[in-house]
């Protein structure tokens, strides 16, 4: 057979070289109530507590679960995975589809080099050993939106192996305590996409949509090394994470480019591993995490009832919060592997194997792609404990939630405030103002400006940080105004007149004989009081600290 052409991304610009294949296990059928995507602007902040800490559950402790994972990610790329048709989320249907993609009778695949790339690029970041040939299979079984009856896909030899994904989870009372976990990789292959079923249940009927037909995928296949919903939904996040930093894949749950296929079965300890269900289709971490544990909480009432595990396919209904069944999988669906006759085997090459005088365009070089892996989020984090000295669980929240980092790093430039107090406003006020009104960090209405300017009146002491706060409050409440705009209004300038504050001391001393009597006999919470009638009527211009001393003073003369 004649060497395959390699396609580039961009139009218009060919490669000779190998082919690739792409296998999906990925359901067509969308879960129970999730017809729709994500909500558009919903928080990418929004509390996630995937699972509770604390005492177990009835039974539990007698038993084990053990979770797999298997995800696919959308390859970032212009073209499809085996046709020129761009790819675009939001084209109208069937606007975006080759003859290739619907399968007419003569057409040939062609390989984009973008994608070729793209898997080598996140075997190399998720430490898995690139084979140098793959080869791709063709994969048989109906399905409406699977127009050629088949899909291309790596079942035989996939284009990455034996990797490894790291990852840590917060866990304690506070959260505060950090727990470094690895789970493995068993593979990544390259394979197509299918098309999309739309369910018209008013007229009864489905409508096809070809525009995703053949869009490239990395199906990344996560060994059973999990045991809950928190654990799973951390390692696809930090997938997601290292992803989106490679450039492979913009991995948007939301809009369907990460899909998560989730494995699980329950066992006694010391027991063989039970009968396994799948859970299709979860497209957000926070439903995977209450999937896979309703889904642990089911199997183990079902078999301390004395009933039987089904090898079944199930999905997630997001509104009952239950896992429903789809079909069973006791008669196993024959795929009838073949090998892809259009495709010969995948060839890549590194600096060692490279043939002399090949032209670097016309090839795959490992080592290249190798030198041009960016920073990945575990060093990214490791740079702010030793750089900001903050704590690694305050780190793993500033790389974790979108855009906290760079709104973090743009109020460090701006402001001449210590980096600790910094951490401590962006983690505590402004994500907790985020997560109270549900935004994204991108809508927040408090600039990296406005609070750089703030932190910078609070380190000159031109305001106190009880003032500093309601600024902040007003700051979110006003758009377009900055702080010392604020400040000027509300006359929250520091006190600068000991005088008068030393006679606001005395009058509340004055005023509350018995709280003073209380602090004599020593109530440590009676100078609080004190403080905090002091603080009142200086409408919170003076410092606490500062109050403090002053009635201490008094109180001891």
């Amino acid at each position: 057979m004649a060497a395959p052409v390699l396609r580039g991304c961009c139009p218009g610009r060919r490669w000779v070289l190998a082919c690739i294949d792409h296998s999906s296990r990925h359901e067509r059928r969308a879960p129970t109530g999730s017809r729709c995507s994500g909500k558009r602007g919903q928080s990418s902040v929004a509390p996630q507590h995937l699972t509770t800490a604390g005492k177990p559950r009835k039974g539990e402790h007698k038993w084990a679960a053990v979770v797999g994972l298997e995800i696919h990610a959308q390859i970032s790329s212009n073209s499809k995975l085996f046709s020129g048709s761009q790819v675009h989320f939001v084209a109208p249907p069937n606007s975006l589809v080759s003859f290739f993609d619907a399968s007419l009778p003569g057409t040939l695949p062609v390989l984009n080099r973008r994608c070729v790339e793209a898997a080598v690029m996140t075997g190399l970041a998720l430490n898995c050993r690139i084979n140098k040939k793959s080869l791709f299979d063709r994969k048989h079984y109906f399905y409406a939106d699977l127009p050629a009856g088949y899909q291309i896909t790596q079942q035989r030899l996939p284009i990455a192996v034996n990797g490894s994904l790291a990852y840590s989870v917060c866990v304690g009372t506070k959260r505060s305590q950090v727990i470094n976990k690895t789970v493995r990789i068993k593979q990544i292959q390259l394979e197509q996409d299918s098309g999309k079923s739309l369910h018209d249940d008013l007229r009864s009927q489905t409508l096809i949509d070809l525009n995703r037909a053949g869009v490239g995928l990395l199906e990344v296949v996560l060994e059973p090394d999990m045991s809950c919903g928190e654990e799973a939904a951390t390692a696809v996040r930090e997938l997601q994470l290292i992803l989106q930093a490679l450039g492979t894949s913009q991995a948007n749950m939301a809009e369907g480019q990460l899909r998560v296929d989730a494995n699980i079965s329950v066992h006694r300890p010391g027991e063989p591993l039970g009968v396994r269900t799948e859970v299709k289709n979860l497209n957000s971490a926070r439903f995977l995490a209450k999937a896979i544990d309703y889904e642990i909480q089911r199997q183990i009432r079902e078999l301390e009832n004395g009933g039987e595990i089904l090898n079944e396919t199930r999905s997630f209904d997001y509104k009952l919060g239950c896992t429903v069944p789809m079909r069973d999988k006791e008669g196993k669906q024959d795929y009838r592997f073949i090998p892809e006759p259009n495709l010969p085997p995948l060839l890549l090459y590194d600096l060692a194997s490279l043939p002399a005088g090949a032209d670097p365009q016309q090839v795959v070089n490992i080592d290249q792609i190798r030198e041009r892996l960016p920073e990945l989020p575990s060093v990214t984090r490791e740079k702010l404990v030793q750089q900001y000295g903050m704590l690694p669980e305050q780190s793993l929240t500033l790389v974790n939630e979108v855009g906290l980092l760079e709104f973090f790093q743009n109020v460090i430039k701006e402001t001449r405030a210590e980096p600790k107090k910094v951490t401590s406003w962006v983690l505590n006020t402004f994500l907790g103002f985020l997560k109270q009104h549900n935004l994204a960090v991108s809508e927040s209405p408090v600039t990296p400006s406005a609070l750089a300017e703030l932190l910078d009146l609070l380190d000159r002491k031109a305001i106190s940080s009880a003032a500093a706060k309601q600024v902040f409050k007003e700051l979110w409440a006003s758009e377009g105004k900055m702080p010392a705009q604020i400040i000027s209004e509300k006359k929250l300038e520091l006190m600068q007149d000991q005088e008068t504050l030393e006679q606001l001391c005395q009058a509340t001393l004055e005023e509350h004989p018995q709280v003073v009597m209380d602090v004599k006999k020593g109530n440590p919470r009676a100078i609080n009081k004190l403080i905090g009638l002091v603080r009142k009527a200086t409408l919170s211009r003076a410092e606490p600290a500062v109050i403090k001393e002053m009635l201490e003073k008094k109180l001891s003369s």
